[in-house]
């Protein structure tokens, strides 16, 4: 694994598993469903990834949006590629609504609808919390 998925918590994080991709819950809730879609590569060029990154990404996508359309009833998703802390290939994947979700008892609020997202308002998960969320994350991929 490459710095960037090991920190962002693998392998308690880990939703999904492609060949070519992982899919990782934000231990750092910007809203509710937030994930690091990250490549599994030493690549630091989006470019640098591989034909077959790319063509696994298509399904990667249609996954994480099937998945979060039924969990979160998203309004928007908000891919974001910014890898200037954490170089490795990785997008943050952030669901967006209008008002508030709740999950396990706990608002997530998606304070900056509809403007762009604040990744500093984020909830930060308990190890509890990001178990929990996992496991809730999972069910909605397929096996």
């Amino acid at each position: 694994m490459n710095d960037t998925i090991t920190k962002f918590g693998y392998p308690a994080t880990l939703i999904h598993d492609y060949d070519h991709w992982m899919v990782l819950l934000r231990p750092a809730q910007v809203t509710l469903g937030s994930l690091i879609v990250a490549a599994k590569s030493d690549a630091q060029d989006f470019g640098a990834l591989s034909a077959d990154h790319f063509s696994e990404l298509k399904v990667v996508t249609g996954d994480v949006s099937a998945a979060l359309a039924s969990l979160v009833s998203y309004q928007k998703l908000n891919w974001l590629m910014l890898m200037m802390v954490d170089p490795h290939v990785h997008f943050h994947l952030i669901p967006r609504y209008e008002g508030t979700r709740e999950w396990e008892g706990q608002a997530f609020e998606d304070k900056s609808w509809p403007g762009p997202p604040v990744l500093s308002d984020a909830i930060k998960l308990s190890d509890n919390q990001i178990s929990g969320m996992a496991t809730w994350l999972k069910s909605g991929f397929p096996d």
